[in-house]
């Protein structure tokens, strides 16, 4: 049985589709004080519970639905498709929590195995009292790439990302990585992007993330690309977070299109990851 989160309902029934298990309909109920209770009536003797963690909400309705499962179920699998709280992945200064490990350790407790999809550090499977397993899901950003991309050039946001946008690259099957250069001003901490020496005159360039949360960096990354009269740019990334107005910079910036998974579905939602969830189930 599938059982899907609220966040993840289009992804939950793509998977129910791909496994060929029955989708279960979750029902809420809400209160005055704000709290809520979910409620589910199938049972099955697995559950696979579908949610990405995209809010303080989504971690509550999660442990929810861990918990019912916990009741009926003989084995419970959590598909994490987002992980919320990744990228807090270590205390940056002391008093700070690991929130990763937090929460991770939370989503531990009622179930037998995690499986999430790229994220920001693979070291956050080890906070997990449970297997966890990642899953790639960076191959599946050059399905919606145009066929007749020009001497494309796949641009990862740092160094670090560069297997990233190599990922993308191979599965497209054309065109060369390289990666922005990252300075980050001591005084205010804010970080710039810059493309390095590679000549992006003429050229496509697909700026590839693993997330893009606010857009403000990439943004300001691609006004070099145009300055240095790069031809089309395209952005990709596994988690199509596009908080705020993160759209409108990038389209402002001159990005042609956004492409995403449904890890988080938005409106740049372009390719779905339910057949590479399927296969690691």
């Amino acid at each position: 049985m599938i059982l899907p989160g609220s966040t993840a309902q289009s992804l939950a029934a793509a998977l129910a589709a791909q496994t060929n298990d029955s989708l279960a309909v979750p029902q809420t109920t809400r209160f005055a004080d704000g709290e809520f209770k979910v409620r589910v009536a199938s049972k099955d003797d697995r559950a696979v519970i579908v949610c990405s963690t995209v809010s303080a909400e989504s971690h509550i309705e999660l442990l929810q639905l861990q918990e019912i499962a916990s009741q009926f179920a003989e084995e419970v699998i959590t598909v994490l498709p987002y992980m919320g709280y990744a990228r807090q992945d270590a205390a940056f200064t002391a008093g700070e929590p690991v929130s990763a490990r937090a929460v991770a350790q939370a989503i531990s407790t009622n179930t037998d195995r995690v499986l999430t999809v790229t994220p920001h550090e693979t070291h956050v499977r080890d906070f997990f009292g449970v297997p966890c397993d990642i899953i790639d899901g960076a191959h599946l950003l050059a399905d919606p790439l145009p066929d007749n991309l020009t001497k494309p050039l796949f641009l990862a946001p740092d160094e670090g990302a560069t297997d990233l946008a190599g990922t993308v690259r191979d599965a497209y099957g054309a065109g060369e990585t390289d990666y922005f250069e990252k300075t980050r001003d001591r005084d205010t901490g804010a970080v710039e992007l810059k493309p390095s020496e590679t000549d992006v005159t003429g050229r496509d360039v697909i700026v590839t993330d693993d997330i893009i949360a606010t857009g403000s960096t990439m943004s300001k990354a691609i006004d070099h690309l145009r300055a240095d009269s790069v031809a089309r740019v395209f952005a990709v990334c596994v988690h199509p977070m596009l908080a705020g107005n993160a759209q409108t910079k990038l389209a402002d910036a001159g990005v042609e299109a956004v492409f995403g998974t449904d890890t988080i579905e938005r409106s740049a939602t372009t390719v779905s990851v339910a057949p590479a969830i399927a296969d690691a189930l």
